[in-house]
């Protein structure tokens, strides 16, 4: 059985033709590749201004990243530990006050020392082109 035949409104009749150099290329379809469509439907869409979402994923295995998560780790124990001792119906004292203040400014200091490594690796994982 044949293809059925596309609508006239639908059809492409009409040819473009476009060079690139051989770097331009590369950059046109790298581009094309991440936004998930072929080369030449990624140049008509960006010719006719259509937008067009590109999705990068950073991947970062860095050793500071999994000390920073165990300590969150031990810091959230901590913290369900008191919660569930004040839940239980315990008294709050000074000592655990005292815990309380710790495990915040334990939060504090490890979220600028994330901020500031992150940083390095800022950018938009979502961008937009066109």
């Amino acid at each position: 059985m044949a293809r059925p035949k596309k609508n006239e409104s639908i059809r492409r009749t009409n040819n473009v033709m476009v060079r690139f150099t051989d770097v331009e290329y590369a950059l046109v379809s790298c581009s094309a590749e991440q936004a998930g469509y072929p080369v030449a439907v990624y140049v008509r869409k960006q010719a006719i201004t259509e937008k067009l979402h590109v999705h990068y994923n950073i991947v970062a295995d860095i050793a500071e990243l999994r000390d920073f998560a165990r300590q969150l780790s031990h810091i959230g124990n901590n913290l369900n530990q008191i919660a569930a001792f004040f839940n239980s119906g315990g008294i709050q004292s000074r000592a655990m006050l005292e815990e309380i203040n710790r495990c915040m400014t334990d939060l504090r200091a490890m979220r600028k020392e994330i901020a500031e490594l992150a940083g390095d690796y800022r950018g938009n994982l979502k961008t937009r082109r066109g």
